[in-house]
């Protein structure tokens, strides 16, 4: 694949550049992977639709052609469960879990990750995103399966992590 340069402009970096390294969607690590595309995500409602609104143009434009999102503030309502399963990006910042070329989170990251950007913070991501693992299996316990109002919170934290537990 020829090297592309990304120039990013937006809200939270400006003149940030990074190299696509692999194709869109191909070459993860072998212990990476995730149920859903980013696209996915947007469209199955992530973050309260607040999230990707002032970034767009980083990213394919399909992946909003459907993506559920909030201009102004998160809507729990645009989420597939109808819960938020967020917490503010301060306590993100505040725990040390964001890496500063993705200064929105791990979501920022599985994007360009998965776009084919590679970076030093890669096997760290993909530990954290593992260790979300843990919640599928006490899900698969305490619900029945299809019961998706069972822990509703805690299947949209998983959907925000690309865990897709709707045949759970």
């Amino acid at each position: 694949m020829m090297k592309n340069e990304i120039i990013v402009n937006d809200r939270m970096q400006q003149n940030y550049r990074y190299v696509l390294l692999a194709a869109p969607g191909e070459a993860f690590a072998v212990d990476f992977c995730p149920e859903l595309t980013p696209q996915e995500m947007l469209s199955l409602g992530v973050f309260g639709g607040k999230y990707m609104t002032d970034c767009q143009a980083e990213f394919p434009a399909e992946w909003f052609a459907s993506a559920k999102l909030s201009l102004q503030r998160p809507d729990p309502a645009l989420n597939y469960f109808t819960v938020l399963a967020s917490q503010p990006l301060s306590i993100w910042q505040q725990k040390g879990w964001i890496y500063e070329e993705d200064p929105r989170g791990w979501f920022q990251w599985y994007c360009r990750y998965y776009m084919g950007r590679r970076c030093p913070d890669d096997q760290r991501q993909i530990r954290r995103w593992k260790a979300m693992k843990r919640h599928l299996a006490q899900l698969q316990k305490a619900c029945a399966p299809g019961d998706l109002d069972c822990r509703r919170k805690q299947r949209q934290a998983l959907l925000q992590w690309a865990y897709d537990t709707r045949n759970v």
